[in-house]
């Protein structure tokens, strides 16, 4: 009856679903001089988690105080943040002299024969990209007259 008990908490025990009083059982069944002989290979695993259990480790794990550190991070942060601010300001104070420049002169010539050159310049850069808009409007017409060939509708 023993026997069969012990097989049963053994499979129980290799599944993971064993309650600490059957392992407790398990370790006395195992550390004791009567275990079956088809069960002796068990006996050396139990045997070191006994032994496992009794030992202390004499390591000593050195402390470091953590309290410099945040001492050093406290202060790196509040330096970003001033520079943060610093070139925050600095770029706005930029950016409001270029504005001003640009709001007074608005692009207006005071010689009629620059203010004419500019404008020829501006109408023929312009005439150029729509002759490229209306080179490929050709394109889709013969397209569509292909098209229209060949699908008759």
């Amino acid at each position: 009856m023993e026997l069969n008990k012990i097989e049963e908490i053994l499979e129980k025990y290799f599944q993971g679903e064993t309650s600490i009083a059957e392992e407790n059982q398990l370790k006395e069944y195992f550390s004791s001089s009567n275990v079956a002989q088809h069960l002796e290979q068990y006996k050396p695993m139990f045997n070191y988690f006994s032994q496992a259990k009794e030992q202390k480790s004499t390591y000593e794990i050195p402390l470091q105080s953590k309290k410099r550190n945040v001492a050093w991070l406290s202060i790196a942060a509040s330096v970003v943040v001033l520079l943060g601010i610093g070139t925050y300001f600095f770029m706005s104070e930029q950016k409001d002299t270029t504005a001003v420049a640009s709001q007074t002169e608005l692009g207006t010539y005071n010689n009629p024969e620059e203010a004419l050159k500019a404008t020829q310049k501006a109408l023929a850069l312009l005439s150029t990209h729509v002759n490229v808009g209306i080179e490929s409007v050709q394109y889709i017409n013969e397209y569509e007259q292909s098209k229209n060939k060949i699908f008759k509708q």
